[in-house]
């Protein structure tokens, strides 16, 4: 923001586009694409960023703790421990989530630092 300001301010002073992009340190097409924003928009859109498109997250906030609460407790029966694979039937069979893909999953696992495929041999020293 601070940046599209200091175009704006510079843009006002009677500068090139050229030059103000040489001072601040942005592309000349940058200079005036702010420039063109504040002439049709106004000064709060040529501050501000747009919203960019994307595509919407395949878990909401309440379905990743409840995929990661069900990771943290025990594997079905009758299995050694959670896949990648497991965990996302699981989740579609629980109603967790309407449809998740192994991707998603893998990456929900990789975001938390959880490795529920891993035996975890952890030895405790006694305190005290």
């Amino acid at each position: 923001m601070l940046r599209r300001a200091a175009i704006l301010k510079q843009l006002d002073a009677g500068q090139s586009a050229v030059r103000v992009a040489g001072n601040v340190g942005v592309a000349a097409k940058t200079v005036r694409a702010i420039a063109r924003r504040y002439e049709e928009e106004g000064l709060e859109s040529a501050l501000h960023e747009k919203p960019r498109p994307g595509k919407q997250p395949a878990l909401d906030t309440s379905q990743s703790q409840r995929i990661i609460a069900m990771v943290c407790g025990p594997a079905p029966q009758g299995m050694a421990r959670w896949s990648v694979r497991l965990i996302a039937e699981e989740a579609v069979k629980r109603k967790l989530a309407p449809h998740v893909g192994r991707e998603t999953i893998r990456v929900l696992l990789q975001r938390h630092e959880l490795k529920p495929w891993r035996e975890k041999k952890l030895v405790r020293g006694r305190t005290g």
